[in-house]
């Protein structure tokens, strides 16, 4: 597999999953995080920031120079929804050992200027995209977003000079057929489809990680098993099976998360283990070749009372478009298809790198939540 590195900005709305995201974004290899901005989404947008920090920290990428840049607290135009019967009221229900929102430690990583004011979501996006393009003599930055597109499209509005130095729009959300969180929207589509028809209509080849795929990024009792412990399941495991002891805190902190996430996804879709939607996003990025894709037009409806935030992927071909990608092309490569048993040993493998520098090894986590 290639290990060509790509330089990244994370958009996230953490979220359970988007924490998994971050944890994968600071420890593939071939992956260089810039930064990350936050926007609303799983919880509001004061959460999900010190979210994103609480995570920074707790995996180990405060020390890299990393920051956090709060962005957009409400859509372009509909009012702001959340999910507090998937995340909790926060946007991290039910995990332990983060450390806390309040602590200085995670204050520390909101991203400041020189008089101590909080640096936005679009300054520090084109701050860092300016400085890796560098006009055009330097590399192309990938934009990942796993949450509402609010702050990807008020980039590409606010500038447009920097969008040729954007190498691709790579988002988790929407779905062929099917939704989330009605009977064909998905959750991050729906709560800015205007953002994502944006987004979706710049001159640059975006890449679509839908519900389809994402559902079949299970975390399986066989799964969980190995998420805690070093040592493999036993052949005759059983859904049944008790769970061993976590061989690490952050392995214990990874287990709360994943528990949680489990409990609502069985209580509101029936499923037998939670979907890593979010971190396919960065694997896609750093390993395309697990994915099974195929280059579409698509469009977000945005003003149906039924379909409002559907993803329409016109799969075959009734829109004329050119071979440009935007308004006027086949605007997005739709992922169909993943390598799932190859999806979780590379997430398995973040998980071993971050062990390794995690501060919840050094009881961090535990002295902060004491």
């Amino acid at each position: 597999m290639s290990e060509t590195v790509k330089s990244i900005w994370l958009d996230v709305d953490p979220g359970h999953d988007d924490a998994t995201a971050i944890l994968l974004a600071l420890h593939l290899t071939n992956i260089h995080l810039l930064g990350i901005s936050t926007t609303h989404g799983n919880a509001s947008s004061y959460h999900t920031a010190l979210n994103a920090a609480r995570c920074l920290l707790a995996f180990g990428g405060a020390e890299r120079g990393i920051r956090v840049y709060p962005g957009a607290s409400k859509p372009l135009l509909l009012p702001p929804r959340y999910a507090p019967s998937i995340h909790g009221p926060d946007g991290l229900g039910g995990v332990e050992g983060l450390p806390r929102a309040d602590d200085p430690a995670v204050l520390a990583l909101l991203a400041e200027d020189e008089d101590g004011k909080i640096i936005r979501a679009l300054d520090g996006m084109a701050k860092y995209i300016r400085q890796v393009w560098q006009k055009g003599s330097g590399k192309k930055v990938t934009v990942v977003s796993c949450g509402p597109m609010t702050n990807v499209a008020l980039f590409v509005s606010v500038y447009p000079d920097l969008v040729d130095a954007v190498e691709q729009f790579v988002f988790m959300g929407g779905g062929v057929g099917l939704g989330n969180i009605a009977a064909v929207a998905e959750f991050n589509i729906l709560c800015d489809p205007h953002a994502s028809q944006i987004v979706l209509d710049a001159a640059v080849p975006a890449v679509m990680i839908p519900l389809n795929v994402t559902h079949t990024a299970i975390v399986t009792h066989r799964i969980h098993w190995m998420l805690r412990s070093s040592k493999p399941p036993p052949e005759d495991l059983q859904f049944t099976t008790p769970l061993p002891q976590p061989s690490t805190p952050l392995r214990h902190t990874l287990s709360t998360l994943i528990s949680f996430f489990a409990d609502a996804y069985k209580s509101t879709f029936g499923f037998p283990g939670p979907p890593l939607h979010d971190p396919l996003t960065i694997v896609y990025v750093a390993y395309p070749e697990l994915f099974k894709a195929k280059r579409y037009r698509v469009d977000v409806e945005l003003s149906s009372t039924l379909t409002r935030g559907e993803t329409v992927v016109d799969v075959w071909g009734y829109r004329e478009c050119d071979d440009s990608w935007g308004s006027s092309g086949k605007n997005c490569i739709v992922t169909e298809a993943l390598d799932v048993e190859k999806f979780f040993e590379i997430f398995f493998e973040s998980v071993a790198r971050c062990d390794k520098v995690s501060p919840l090894n050094q009881g961090v986590g535990t002295l902060l939540n004491a």
